[in-house]
Protein backbone atom coordinates (compact mmCIF):
# COMPACT_ATOMS: atom_id res chain seq x y z
CA UNK A 1 0.00 0.00 0.00
CA UNK A 2 2.85 2.37 0.80
CA UNK A 3 4.43 1.91 -2.61
CA UNK A 4 1.10 2.52 -4.34
CA UNK A 5 0.62 5.75 -2.41
CA UNK A 6 4.06 6.94 -3.46
CA UNK A 7 3.30 6.12 -7.07
CA UNK A 8 0.05 8.06 -6.94
CA UNK A 9 1.86 11.04 -5.39
CA UNK A 10 4.41 10.93 -8.20
CA UNK A 11 1.61 10.76 -10.74
CA UNK A 12 -0.06 13.73 -9.15
CA UNK A 13 3.16 15.76 -9.31
CA UNK A 14 3.64 14.86 -12.98
CA UNK A 15 0.10 15.93 -13.75
CA UNK A 16 0.69 19.27 -12.10
CA UNK A 17 3.89 19.81 -14.16
CA UNK A 18 2.09 18.92 -17.38
CA UNK A 19 -0.79 21.22 -16.49
CA UNK A 20 1.62 24.11 -15.78
CA UNK A 21 3.43 23.57 -19.08
CA UNK A 22 0.13 23.53 -20.99
CA UNK A 23 -0.95 26.77 -19.31
CA UNK A 24 2.40 28.45 -20.15
CA UNK A 25 2.07 27.30 -23.77
CA UNK A 26 -1.49 28.64 -23.99
CA UNK A 27 -0.45 31.96 -22.42
CA UNK A 28 2.45 32.40 -24.83
CA UNK A 29 0.32 31.42 -27.83
CA UNK A 30 -2.44 33.85 -26.90
CA UNK A 31 0.10 36.61 -26.20
CA UNK A 32 1.83 36.02 -29.55
CA UNK A 33 -1.52 36.08 -31.41
CA UNK A 34 -2.53 39.22 -29.56
CA UNK A 35 0.75 40.92 -30.51
CA UNK A 36 0.37 39.95 -34.14
CA UNK A 37 -3.28 41.01 -34.23
CA UNK A 38 -2.32 44.37 -32.75
CA UNK A 39 0.48 44.72 -35.31
CA UNK A 40 3.11 45.13 -32.59
CA UNK A 41 6.43 43.42 -31.97
CA UNK A 42 8.30 43.72 -28.70
CA UNK A 43 12.06 44.00 -28.26
CA UNK A 44 12.09 40.45 -26.82
CA UNK A 45 10.58 39.06 -30.02
CA UNK A 46 13.58 40.11 -32.07
CA UNK A 47 16.48 39.07 -29.84
CA UNK A 48 17.55 36.44 -32.35
CA UNK A 49 18.77 39.20 -34.73
CA UNK A 50 20.01 41.74 -32.21
CA UNK A 51 23.38 41.94 -33.99
CA UNK A 52 22.64 43.28 -37.46
CA UNK A 53 26.21 43.74 -38.67
CA UNK A 54 26.89 42.12 -42.06
CA UNK A 55 23.27 41.03 -42.49
CA UNK A 56 22.13 41.62 -46.08
CA UNK A 57 19.81 44.50 -46.87
CA UNK A 58 17.14 42.16 -48.26
CA UNK A 59 17.34 39.89 -45.21
CA UNK A 60 16.86 42.83 -42.86
CA UNK A 61 13.94 44.14 -44.91
CA UNK A 62 12.24 40.74 -44.97
CA UNK A 63 12.82 40.40 -41.24
CA UNK A 64 11.12 43.76 -40.63
CA UNK A 65 8.18 42.67 -42.77
CA UNK A 66 7.87 39.35 -40.93
CA UNK A 67 7.97 41.03 -37.52
CA UNK A 68 5.63 43.85 -38.60
CA UNK A 69 8.30 46.47 -38.01
CA UNK A 70 8.52 49.71 -39.94
CA UNK A 71 11.73 49.59 -42.00
CA UNK A 72 13.97 52.65 -42.12
CA UNK A 73 17.26 52.53 -44.06
CA UNK A 74 20.01 55.13 -44.27
CA UNK A 75 23.33 54.75 -46.08
CA UNK A 76 27.01 55.27 -45.39
CA UNK A 77 30.40 54.25 -46.75
CA UNK A 78 32.42 51.55 -45.00
CA UNK A 79 35.91 50.09 -45.50
CA UNK A 80 34.99 46.91 -43.61
CA UNK A 81 31.37 46.14 -44.55
CA UNK A 82 30.67 45.24 -48.18
CA UNK A 83 28.07 47.05 -50.26
CA UNK A 84 24.38 46.31 -49.46
CA UNK A 85 25.25 44.75 -46.10
CA UNK A 86 24.14 46.26 -42.80
CA UNK A 87 26.69 48.34 -40.90
CA UNK A 88 24.51 48.66 -37.81
CA UNK A 89 20.90 48.36 -36.77
CA UNK A 90 18.54 48.98 -33.89
CA UNK A 91 14.90 48.54 -32.98
CA UNK A 92 13.08 51.51 -31.56
CA UNK A 93 9.35 52.23 -31.23
CA UNK A 94 8.34 49.32 -33.44
CA UNK A 95 10.79 50.48 -36.14
CA UNK A 96 13.83 48.69 -37.51
CA UNK A 97 16.52 51.28 -38.24
CA UNK A 98 19.51 50.12 -40.30
CA UNK A 99 22.58 51.75 -41.80
CA UNK A 100 23.37 50.14 -45.14
CA UNK A 101 26.90 50.01 -46.51
CA UNK A 102 27.79 51.64 -49.82
CA UNK A 103 31.18 49.93 -49.68
CA UNK A 104 34.45 51.86 -49.65
CA UNK A 105 34.48 55.51 -50.70
CA UNK A 106 35.08 55.42 -54.48
CA UNK A 107 37.76 58.13 -54.53
CA UNK A 108 39.12 57.05 -57.91
CA UNK A 109 35.63 57.26 -59.40
CA UNK A 110 35.12 60.74 -57.95
CA UNK A 111 38.37 61.84 -59.58
CA UNK A 112 37.45 60.24 -62.89
CA UNK A 113 33.98 61.82 -62.93
CA UNK A 114 35.31 65.13 -61.57
CA UNK A 115 32.63 65.14 -58.88
CA UNK A 116 32.07 68.63 -57.50
CA UNK A 117 28.96 69.37 -55.50
CA UNK A 118 29.97 73.00 -55.11
CA UNK A 119 29.63 73.56 -58.84
CA UNK A 120 27.06 75.78 -60.56
CA UNK A 121 23.44 74.82 -61.27
CA UNK A 122 21.49 76.28 -64.23
CA UNK A 123 17.93 77.43 -63.50
CA UNK A 124 16.52 77.82 -67.01
CA UNK A 125 13.90 80.53 -67.52
CA UNK A 126 11.25 79.97 -70.21
CA UNK A 127 8.05 81.82 -71.01
CA UNK A 128 6.00 80.91 -74.08
CA UNK A 129 6.50 77.78 -76.21
CA UNK A 130 4.98 78.48 -79.60
CA UNK A 131 4.14 76.01 -82.36
CA UNK A 132 5.69 77.73 -85.35
CA UNK A 133 8.46 77.10 -87.87
CA UNK A 134 8.90 80.79 -88.65
CA UNK A 135 12.52 81.81 -88.22
CA UNK A 136 12.29 85.59 -88.12
CA UNK A 137 14.70 85.99 -85.21
CA UNK A 138 17.94 84.34 -84.08
CA UNK A 139 17.83 80.57 -83.64
CA UNK A 140 14.68 79.37 -81.91
CA UNK A 141 13.61 82.80 -80.67
CA UNK A 142 10.06 83.83 -81.56
CA UNK A 143 10.48 87.41 -80.31
CA UNK A 144 13.38 89.85 -80.47
CA UNK A 145 14.48 89.33 -76.87
CA UNK A 146 14.05 85.55 -76.96
CA UNK A 147 11.53 85.23 -74.16
CA UNK A 148 9.34 82.99 -76.34
CA UNK A 149 10.69 79.91 -78.07
CA UNK A 150 9.50 77.60 -80.83
CA UNK A 151 8.33 74.10 -79.92
CA UNK A 152 11.06 72.63 -82.12
CA UNK A 153 13.76 74.69 -80.43
CA UNK A 154 12.47 73.74 -77.00
CA UNK A 155 12.64 70.06 -77.94
CA UNK A 156 16.24 70.54 -79.11
CA UNK A 157 17.05 72.34 -75.84
CA UNK A 158 15.90 69.35 -73.82
CA UNK A 159 17.83 66.91 -76.00
CA UNK A 160 20.93 69.12 -75.61
CA UNK A 161 20.62 69.11 -71.82
CA UNK A 162 20.25 65.33 -71.82
CA UNK A 163 23.23 64.75 -74.12
CA UNK A 164 25.43 67.01 -71.99
CA UNK A 165 24.68 64.92 -68.91
CA UNK A 166 22.10 67.09 -67.16
CA UNK A 167 19.18 65.60 -65.25
CA UNK A 168 16.21 67.60 -64.02
CA UNK A 169 15.47 68.26 -60.36
CA UNK A 170 12.64 70.13 -58.67
CA UNK A 171 13.30 73.78 -57.91
CA UNK A 172 11.93 73.24 -54.40
CA UNK A 173 14.45 70.44 -53.81
CA UNK A 174 17.29 72.69 -54.93
CA UNK A 175 16.12 75.41 -52.52
CA UNK A 176 16.10 72.83 -49.71
CA UNK A 177 19.48 71.33 -50.59
CA UNK A 178 18.18 68.01 -51.91
CA UNK A 179 20.15 67.04 -55.01
CA UNK A 180 19.18 63.52 -56.08
CA UNK A 181 21.12 62.99 -59.30
CA UNK A 182 23.01 59.95 -60.58
CA UNK A 183 26.79 59.77 -60.11
CA UNK A 184 28.66 61.82 -62.70
CA UNK A 185 25.60 63.76 -63.87
CA UNK A 186 24.53 67.34 -63.19
CA UNK A 187 21.28 68.94 -61.99
CA UNK A 188 19.26 71.33 -64.14
CA UNK A 189 16.05 73.19 -63.24
CA UNK A 190 13.30 74.34 -65.62
CA UNK A 191 10.95 77.24 -64.87
CA UNK A 192 8.13 78.83 -66.88
CA UNK A 193 6.68 82.28 -66.15
CA UNK A 194 3.29 83.87 -66.93
CA UNK A 195 1.04 80.79 -67.26
CA UNK A 196 0.85 81.13 -71.05
CA UNK A 197 -1.83 78.92 -72.59
CA UNK A 198 0.78 77.52 -74.98
CA UNK A 199 2.57 75.97 -71.99
CA UNK A 200 -0.29 73.53 -71.43
CA UNK A 201 -2.81 73.91 -74.25
CA UNK A 202 -5.67 71.47 -73.73
CA UNK A 203 -7.04 69.77 -76.85
CA UNK A 204 -9.90 68.15 -75.01
CA UNK A 205 -11.13 66.76 -71.73
CA UNK A 206 -12.17 63.12 -71.95
CA UNK A 207 -15.27 61.56 -70.38
CA UNK A 208 -13.13 60.07 -67.60
CA UNK A 209 -11.87 63.55 -66.73
CA UNK A 210 -8.38 63.08 -68.19
CA UNK A 211 -6.84 65.88 -70.21
CA UNK A 212 -5.22 65.72 -73.64
CA UNK A 213 -2.56 68.36 -74.33
CA UNK A 214 -1.27 69.77 -77.57
CA UNK A 215 1.95 67.80 -78.25
CA UNK A 216 3.62 71.08 -79.30
CA UNK A 217 2.86 72.83 -76.01
CA UNK A 218 5.52 72.94 -73.30
CA UNK A 219 3.83 70.09 -71.43
CA UNK A 220 3.40 68.15 -74.66
CA UNK A 221 7.13 68.38 -75.40
CA UNK A 222 8.11 67.63 -71.81
CA UNK A 223 5.90 64.53 -71.74
CA UNK A 224 7.46 63.37 -75.03
CA UNK A 225 10.94 63.65 -73.50
CA UNK A 226 9.72 61.94 -70.33
CA UNK A 227 8.76 58.86 -72.37
CA UNK A 228 11.90 58.94 -74.51
CA UNK A 229 14.34 59.52 -71.62
CA UNK A 230 12.81 58.18 -68.38
CA UNK A 231 16.15 58.71 -66.62
CA UNK A 232 16.02 62.47 -67.25
CA UNK A 233 13.54 62.82 -64.35
CA UNK A 234 11.43 65.35 -66.26
CA UNK A 235 9.91 68.09 -64.13
CA UNK A 236 9.45 71.88 -64.15
CA UNK A 237 7.96 74.68 -62.07
CA UNK A 238 5.23 76.84 -63.62
CA UNK A 239 4.79 80.33 -62.13
CA UNK A 240 1.23 81.53 -62.59
CA UNK A 241 -0.59 84.87 -62.46
CA UNK A 242 -4.24 85.52 -61.66
CA UNK A 243 -5.32 84.03 -65.01
CA UNK A 244 -3.68 80.75 -63.95
CA UNK A 245 -3.25 78.74 -67.18
CA UNK A 246 -5.26 81.21 -69.29
CA UNK A 247 -7.83 78.58 -70.24
CA UNK A 248 -10.83 79.37 -68.01
CA UNK A 249 -12.65 76.16 -68.91
CA UNK A 250 -9.72 74.00 -67.82
CA UNK A 251 -7.70 76.17 -65.41
CA UNK A 252 -8.28 74.20 -62.21
CA UNK A 253 -8.03 70.85 -64.01
CA UNK A 254 -4.65 71.82 -65.46
CA UNK A 255 -3.29 73.03 -62.12
CA UNK A 256 -4.33 69.76 -60.45
CA UNK A 257 -2.93 67.73 -63.35
CA UNK A 258 0.45 69.44 -63.03
CA UNK A 259 1.02 68.57 -59.38
CA UNK A 260 -0.32 65.05 -59.91
CA UNK A 261 2.17 64.41 -62.73
CA UNK A 262 5.42 65.56 -61.17
CA UNK A 263 5.37 69.30 -61.91
CA UNK A 264 5.23 72.24 -59.50
CA UNK A 265 3.21 75.45 -59.40
CA UNK A 266 4.43 78.73 -57.91
CA UNK A 267 3.59 82.42 -57.49
CA UNK A 268 4.11 85.09 -60.19
CA UNK A 269 1.71 87.64 -58.57
CA UNK A 270 -1.93 88.30 -59.45
CA UNK A 271 -1.33 90.90 -62.18
CA UNK A 272 2.35 90.55 -63.11
CA UNK A 273 3.14 93.72 -61.23
CA UNK A 274 6.38 95.70 -61.04
CA UNK A 275 7.09 95.87 -57.30
CA UNK A 276 9.02 99.11 -57.68
CA UNK A 277 5.84 100.91 -58.80
CA UNK A 278 3.40 99.92 -56.04
CA UNK A 279 3.06 100.32 -52.27
CA UNK A 280 3.13 97.88 -49.37
CA UNK A 281 -0.61 97.18 -49.33
CA UNK A 282 -0.72 96.42 -53.04
CA UNK A 283 2.33 94.17 -52.63
CA UNK A 284 0.52 92.13 -49.98
CA UNK A 285 -2.47 91.79 -52.29
CA UNK A 286 -0.40 90.77 -55.31
CA UNK A 287 1.45 88.06 -53.41
CA UNK A 288 -1.13 86.94 -50.86
CA UNK A 289 -4.08 86.79 -53.26
CA UNK A 290 -2.23 84.47 -55.65
CA UNK A 291 -1.10 82.18 -52.84
CA UNK A 292 -4.69 82.10 -51.57
CA UNK A 293 -5.94 81.22 -55.04
CA UNK A 294 -3.52 78.29 -55.30
CA UNK A 295 -4.46 77.23 -51.78
CA UNK A 296 -8.11 76.95 -52.81
CA UNK A 297 -7.26 74.62 -55.71
CA UNK A 298 -4.26 72.59 -54.55
CA UNK A 299 -3.93 73.15 -50.79
CA UNK A 300 -0.42 72.38 -49.49
CA UNK A 301 0.66 71.14 -52.94
CA UNK A 302 2.10 74.33 -54.46
CA UNK A 303 5.60 75.67 -53.80
CA UNK A 304 6.16 78.75 -51.66
CA UNK A 305 8.43 80.28 -54.26
CA UNK A 306 7.86 83.48 -56.22
CA UNK A 307 9.25 84.40 -59.63
CA UNK A 308 9.63 88.18 -59.45
CA UNK A 309 7.94 89.86 -62.46
CA UNK A 310 10.55 91.92 -64.34
CA UNK A 311 13.00 90.79 -61.64
CA UNK A 312 11.83 93.66 -59.43
CA UNK A 313 12.33 95.05 -56.82
CA UNK A 314 16.02 94.33 -57.65
CA UNK A 315 17.21 94.89 -54.07
CA UNK A 316 16.27 93.22 -50.79
CA UNK A 317 16.45 96.63 -49.13
CA UNK A 318 13.38 97.80 -51.08
CA UNK A 319 10.46 98.57 -48.77
CA UNK A 320 8.22 96.03 -50.52
CA UNK A 321 10.59 93.10 -50.27
CA UNK A 322 9.64 92.16 -46.71
CA UNK A 323 6.02 91.76 -47.84
CA UNK A 324 7.05 89.51 -50.70
CA UNK A 325 8.65 87.21 -48.15
CA UNK A 326 5.87 87.25 -45.58
CA UNK A 327 2.62 89.02 -44.90
CA UNK A 328 -1.13 88.96 -44.57
CA UNK A 329 -3.85 89.90 -47.04
CA UNK A 330 -7.47 90.17 -45.90
CA UNK A 331 -6.80 87.75 -43.04
CA UNK A 332 -4.88 85.27 -45.19
CA UNK A 333 -1.31 84.75 -43.95
CA UNK A 334 1.40 83.72 -46.38
CA UNK A 335 5.15 83.16 -46.54
CA UNK A 336 7.70 82.74 -49.32
CA UNK A 337 10.70 80.40 -49.13
CA UNK A 338 12.60 81.69 -52.17
CA UNK A 339 12.46 84.34 -54.88
CA UNK A 340 13.71 84.14 -58.46
CA UNK A 341 15.22 86.97 -60.43
CA UNK A 342 15.14 87.31 -64.20
CA UNK A 343 18.88 86.76 -63.94
CA UNK A 344 21.51 85.82 -66.44
CA UNK A 345 23.86 83.08 -65.23
CA UNK A 346 23.81 79.70 -63.43
CA UNK A 347 23.44 79.79 -59.65
CA UNK A 348 25.82 78.46 -57.02
CA UNK A 349 25.37 75.10 -55.31
CA UNK A 350 22.91 75.07 -52.40
CA UNK A 351 25.90 74.05 -50.25
CA UNK A 352 27.96 77.11 -51.19
CA UNK A 353 28.53 79.86 -48.62
CA UNK A 354 27.13 82.37 -51.12
CA UNK A 355 23.86 80.50 -51.66
CA UNK A 356 20.98 82.95 -51.17
CA UNK A 357 17.39 81.80 -51.70
CA UNK A 358 16.10 85.37 -51.53
CA UNK A 359 17.52 86.32 -54.96
CA UNK A 360 18.18 83.27 -57.12
CA UNK A 361 19.54 83.94 -60.60
CA UNK A 362 18.17 82.25 -63.72
CA UNK A 363 19.47 81.65 -67.24
CA UNK A 364 17.32 83.05 -70.04
CA UNK A 365 16.74 80.15 -72.42
CA UNK A 366 17.33 81.90 -75.75
CA UNK A 367 19.74 82.08 -78.69
CA UNK A 368 22.17 84.96 -79.21
CA UNK A 369 25.04 83.48 -81.22
CA UNK A 370 26.91 82.44 -78.10
CA UNK A 371 26.79 85.88 -76.46
CA UNK A 372 25.26 87.52 -73.36
CA UNK A 373 24.65 84.29 -71.48
CA UNK A 374 22.48 82.61 -74.09
CA UNK A 375 22.15 78.81 -74.00
CA UNK A 376 25.34 78.21 -75.99
CA UNK A 377 27.47 80.55 -73.86
CA UNK A 378 26.00 79.27 -70.58
CA UNK A 379 26.73 75.62 -71.20
CA UNK A 380 30.19 76.36 -72.50
CA UNK A 381 30.98 78.16 -69.24
CA UNK A 382 29.45 75.31 -67.24
CA UNK A 383 32.00 72.91 -68.67
CA UNK A 384 34.50 74.45 -66.24
CA UNK A 385 32.38 74.83 -63.11
CA UNK A 386 29.24 72.67 -63.28
CA UNK A 387 27.81 70.80 -60.32
CA UNK A 388 28.67 67.10 -60.75
CA UNK A 389 26.88 64.68 -58.44
CA UNK A 390 28.36 61.89 -56.31
CA UNK A 391 25.09 59.98 -56.73
CA UNK A 392 24.19 60.09 -53.02
CA UNK A 393 21.81 62.83 -51.88
CA UNK A 394 22.83 62.48 -48.22
CA UNK A 395 26.51 63.26 -48.86
CA UNK A 396 28.39 66.27 -50.18
CA UNK A 397 31.49 65.36 -52.17
CA UNK A 398 33.95 68.03 -53.25
CA UNK A 399 37.61 68.42 -54.17
CA UNK A 400 39.59 69.25 -51.01
CA UNK A 401 40.99 72.38 -52.69
CA UNK A 402 37.62 74.19 -52.46
CA UNK A 403 36.40 73.03 -49.06
CA UNK A 404 36.61 76.63 -47.76
CA UNK A 405 33.64 77.50 -49.99
CA UNK A 406 31.40 74.98 -48.22
CA UNK A 407 28.63 76.31 -46.03
CA UNK A 408 27.76 74.74 -42.67
CA UNK A 409 25.76 71.56 -43.20
CA UNK A 410 24.31 68.57 -41.36
CA UNK A 411 25.16 66.29 -44.29
CA UNK A 412 28.30 64.16 -44.30
CA UNK A 413 31.09 65.80 -46.28
CA UNK A 414 33.58 63.81 -48.34
CA UNK A 415 36.67 65.48 -49.76
CA UNK A 416 39.22 64.04 -52.14
CA UNK A 417 42.50 65.13 -53.67
CA UNK A 418 42.34 65.96 -57.36
CA UNK A 419 44.90 64.72 -59.84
Amino acid sequence: MKRRKVKMKNMGFAAVVILVLVMVFIFCFVKDRSLKQNGKTTRQDVEEISDFENVSYNHAKEYAKEKKLEFNATYDYSDTITRDKIISGSIDDNKLNVVVSLGSIPVDTFKEKKVNELGRVPIMMYHGIINTTENKYTGGNVDKDGYNRTSGAFLKDLELYYEKGYRMIRLADYVNGIIDVELGYSPIILTFDDGNANNFKVIKKNEDGSLEFDPNSAIGVLETIKKKHPDMNVTATFFLNGGLCNQPEYNEDIVKWLVEHGYDVGNHTISHVDFTKIGNDKTREEVGKLYQKLDSIIPDKYVHIIALPFGSPYKRSHTNYQFIVEGEWEGYKYHTDAALRVGWEPEVSPFDKNFDTSFLKRVRAYDNNGNEFDITMTFKLLEKNRYISDGEKNFITIPSSIKDKLNETNLKVITYEEG
